[in-house]
Order: structure tokens, then sequence, then C-alpha cells
């Protein structure tokens, strides 16, 4: 008997394998089609750790050294683990019961349940077209104004409007302290800094509870969560440490994120690559789905409002004057046209063009 609990994620996979086998549109196994960065052997690797207490050091030299080991991360790896956060481990055990209380929930009520978490249910990929661009997963991506919210509702999970608020004000506070030690790194004074975070506040910013089913047809012709880069300034992550399947790209090979007790990740997000001038980069990574568990994670993404100019720490920028609402619209419209995000070269300047097409920003 089928698990009522379950999105319909097999359905999907093989109705996309059959499309595939008419129009040639499918995956193969990894060995026949894949690209030459996943043929290789993959690495597990520690990202760059660091502890954010050495911030609040009362030695300036020590504080500079921090902020100094975020910014070489940030324009190394886009990605690096902190330590000394502040988010207590017994609140983010809590988050994990109560998302798989959550998740527990049958499909139709998850689905269709109106204001259930805001309505912000999502499974899979409904614009998908091929198995490559199909993610075994479900989420919820919550707006922060709305956790509290009137309209908000939780059913029978009274206890989960608590636990959200509790990581997400917590999570808020990372992504404040690291965003402004990166934007000081690049030259900027604290008002700066300031203005900068003003427009990325509690209304304005999400939390993305996920959960990655456990995938029979995992890792050869299904992923988690397909290849991408985050459409935001920041992002904090809290992975399963047990699981563990986060890869990112570099150096054009995918690194396996070894999970650590005690860590958050923090990523680099598009906007944040933008405005740096390319100094920070925002890297492709994805979720490798496990065949045999599930993974469950939760994220803060530091957004600005729709209408925010995204801007530049300097000029000249490599980009166009663009907003966060116009750069949302234009992911989802090259997504829906293209199957594919294109992101931020859709923003470079004309002169950086090479014989009128846009030239990849540096990652």
């Amino acid at each position: 008997m089928p698990d009522l609990a379950e999105p319909p994620l097999e359905d999907s996979y093989r109705a996309l394998l059959r499309a595939g086998e008419v129009d040639g549109g499918g995956i193969a196994p990894t060995s026949q089609q894949a690209p030459e960065t996943e043929s290789l052997a993959v690495l597990e690797l520690e990202l760059p750790m660091i502890g954010l207490q050495r911030l609040r050091s009362g030695d300036a030299t020590e504080r500079k050294a921090c902020a100094d080991a975020m910014a070489s991360a940030a324009s190394e790896w886009g990605f690096f683990q902190v330590t000394g956060h502040g988010v207590g481990r017994e609140v983010l055990e809590e988050m994990r019961r109560e998302q798989a209380r959550l998740f527990r929930l049958p499909f139709d009520t998850k689905e269709k349940a109106a204001g259930l978490l805001n309505g912000s249910y999502r499974w899979g990929n409904p614009a998908a077209t091929s198995l490559r661009e199909l993610s075994w997963s479900e989420a919820f991506h919550v707006p922060l104004a709305s956790i509290s919210g009137e309209d908000c509702h939780y059913g029978r999970l009274i206890s989960l409007r608590g636990v959200m608020q509790e990581v997400a004000d917590a999570m808020s506070r990372v992504a404040d302290t690291v965003a402004g030690a990166l934007v000081e790194n690049l030259g900027h004074q604290k008002a700066e800094s300031t203005t900068f975070q003003a427009s990325c506040d509690g209304t304005t910013c999400f939390l993305r509870l996920n959960r990655y089913p456990a995938c029979p047809f995992a890792p050869d012709t299904a992923l988690g969560l397909v290849p991408h880069t985050d459409s935001d300034f920041l992002t904090i992550l809290c992975q399963d440490q047990q699981v563990g399947g986060l890869q990112l790209m570099k150096d054009s090979r995918w690194v396996a994120v070894k999970p650590h007790a005690d860590a958050l990740i923090v990523n680099i997000g598009d906007l944040f690559q933008a405005w740096s001038n390319n100094r920070y980069k925002s890297a492709e990574h994805k979720v490798v789905a496990n065949t045999k568990e599930e993974r469950f994670s939760v994220a803060y993404f530091l957004c600005p409002s729709s209408d925010s100019p995204v801007g530049t720490c300097a000029e000249p920028s490599p980009y166009q004057p663009f907003t966060f609402g116009e750069y949302r619209r234009k992911v989802q419209d090259d997504v829906k046209r293209t199957g594919k995000k294109i992101g931020l070269p859709n923003f470079l300047k004309p002169s950086n063009t090479v014989d009128g097409q846009k030239r990849e920003p540096v990652r």
C-alpha cells in the first residue's frame, strides 16, 4: 500500500523516463550521458571552518583575522562553515523533530490545505521536462513575515510555530553577523554595512524546511536537489549531520561536504556575487539523494524586498542595475522556457560580452 504522506515523485520520475524514451530528452545512467565533471570521482572535503566567537574578541587583530578568513572562503569556495554561531543544538534537534511530524502529514493535506504554513508547500519540479530537472524532495518555503501571522496555519502542529520562530531569529542573527563582516571586508564602513542589511529584514527573508525522501533511483538517475545557485544574498544552512548529501562545484569538480556536528554552513548567493563585483562567488551546488535514508535540513535565506535595487559595492560594475524582483522573474522565466536557471549572465553589461555573447561571470 502506498505511503499517503509521500509526494508522487515516483510517478513524475516514470512519466519523465517514458517521455525521454520517446523523444530522447531523458537521462541515461551517469556513465553514458553525465557531464564530464560528474564522471570524475567525487571528493569529500572539509569546508573552511570559522569560529564566529572571534568576531566578538576584544582584540582587533583577532576580529580582522576572522573576517579575512570568511572573505577568503567566500572568494575561493563560495561556502564555509561556522561554529560559535549561537544557534543551540537543542533547538535544532527540536526543529528536526517538528519537521518530521510536519512531513508525515498526508500529501493531500500538505499540498491542498489552505494556509498550511502560508500555502508554501512544494515538491519535485512541476516544470521539469527531463529527469535532469527533477528534484527528489519536498519543502515548505516560508516567508519570515508569515511565521507568526494570522494566515499561517499549523493545524495540530501547534508547537511548530514557536520552534520555527526561534530558529529563524537565531539564523537571522548569524546571517547579519556574517554579511556585515563580509561587507566591511570589501572596504566599507559600518554605516554602509547597515544600509546593505536594512534591505534584508524580517519581512523579506525566508525559512525553508527541506525533506529528501529515500530514493530507489539514486544516485545515477535522480538527485535530491538539482544543480543550482542560490538567488539570495546569503544562505545559512543546517544540514543533516548523519546522512549528508550536499555537494558543491569547486575547480570544475563536485566536492561532497562532510557533515560536521555543531557547525552551520554559509553560502554566498547570486546577489552578493553581483554586489561584490564578483569578489565573492555564488557556487553551484546540489543534493545527492540517498537510497535508504531520508534527510532533513533547514535553510535561512537572506533576501531584500522585491523592489530593492541590488546595487554594487563599487563602480565600475560588470552588471546592469536590477532589482531583486526583476532577477527572480527572469529566473522563473528562464526555468519555464529552458528548464534551467541562467541567472547573473542575463544582467551583464554589453561591455562584458564577447562577440555578442554574454560572458560568464567569474566564479
